[in-house]
This record gives C-alpha cells, sequence and structure tokens, in this order.
C-alpha cells in the first residue's frame, strides 16, 4: 500500500509530461547496481533508467493506465528501459536517462517498433557509436509482479530486470553488420544535463 506521502506524490503526476519532468528535474541519476521499486526511487531520490521506467508505469497506473515497460537492447552497450502507453491508439515512451535523447517520446508512434527506432540517432556508448539494435515487441504489465510488490518492496524487485533479459526480442536490424558513429554536436548534445559521480 502507497502511503499518504506517497500518494501525495503520484497525484501530481497526472500526466505523461508531468512524469517526465519529476524524473528529470526532481530525481538524481542513480549510477548504482540497483533495482530500487518506486518507493525506494521515491524516498532515495535518484534513480536510472530500469528504476525510473518502474516509478513511471507505477504513476500511470495510479491514474489509470496499465503499467507497461518495454526493454530496448543493444551491442557494445547498456539495454535501455521505458514505460511505454497510448494516447488515441499511437505510443508513447517516458524515461530516466543520463543522455537527452534516450528519454520521452510523445504518443504519436503507430506500434512499438516506430517506437524503438525513434531512439536509434541518440543510442551510442562511449566511444560514440549507435549501439540500438532490438527491442521487446510486446510491453511487459508489471501487474503480473503485484505479488512481490514491485511498486513499495522495500528490497530490490530483481525479478523484473530478470523477466526482461528472459523474453523475447525482435531485432531491427538483423543484417546490419555496419557500424555507424555519432556526429559529434549531436554527440555533444546527448550529453546536455549529464550528472556525473558514482
Amino acid at each position: 500500500m502507497w502511503t499518504a506521502a506517497e500518494k501525495a506524490v503520484l497525484r501530481r503526476l497526472r500526466t505523461p509530461e508531468k512524469i517526465q519532468a519529476f524524473l528529470d528535474e526532481e530525481l538524481a541519476y542513480h549510477h548504482a547496481e540497483t533495482c530500487y521499486s518506486p518507493r525506494l526511487v521515491l524516498r532515495h531520490r535518484r534513480a536510472h533508467c530500469m528504476e525510473g521506467a518502474m516509478l513511471a508505469a507505477a504513476a500511470l497506473r495510479f491514474h489509470g493506465d496499465p503499467p507497461l515497460i518495454i526493454d530496448l537492447t543493444a551491442v557494445r552497450d547498456d539495454d535501455h528501459v521505458l514505460a511505454v502507453f497510448r494516447r488515441q491508439g499511437r505510443w508513447g515512451a517516458i524515461a530516466k536517462s543520463n543522455y537527452s535523447g534516450l528519454r520521452s517520446r510523445t504518443p504519436v508512434y503507430r506500434n512499438l517498433r516506430e517506437l524503438a527506432l525513434s531512439y536509434f540517432e541518440d543510442y551510442y556508448n562511449l566511444r560514440g557509436e549507435k549501439t540500438l539494435r532490438g527491442y521487446a515487441s510486446r510491453p511487459v504489465n508489471l501487474a503480473r509482479f503485484d505479488a512481490l510488490p514491485w511498486t513499495t518492496r522495500e528490497e530490490d524487485p530483481w525479478e523484473v530486470p530478470e523477466y526482461l533479459t528472459a523474453i523475447a526480442h525482435t531485432p531491427l536490424f538483423p543484417e546490419l553488420t555496419r557500424r555507424y558513429h555519432m556526429d559529434a554536436r549531436l554527440l555533444e548534445a546527448g550529453k546536455v544535463g549529464q550528472a556525473s559521480g558514482a
């Protein structure tokens, strides 16, 4: 069960835009090998992409949407997790990232493939190589983890990311063998607002 203080925060996050602003402006980027539940994120005021996606999914659910997330996969890089939602039949996303181009998406995408492809130009590793290669083509409804409970658990709900790594993913570019690199200006633009630290 949510506490009164947690409910007060969640009530403010009435729209995907408000949720994204909260992730960007009120939560520090979490440089850690953790998987905080939404309760722990709200308590510690920090999150990385997995933790931010779970909090965003919890906030969406609080206001009547299903708590959906998808996983984006990469080569020579980390995966990225998004909370996804639909408006007027189109998909959008909310995300926490240390790179500006990997955050939210306006709900204009006809399907999850289009949504995933929209991240390609901004998804890169520290060598500036564009690394996005696939996505979980079916969103994961976090309601399946309610018994944990994933929203308010005091221990990290590692079952969620473990499930994400075990499900089928769809390759975006099965024929792609060439490596593509970022333009220097786009590389710098992606670092706007980047948090350093451990």
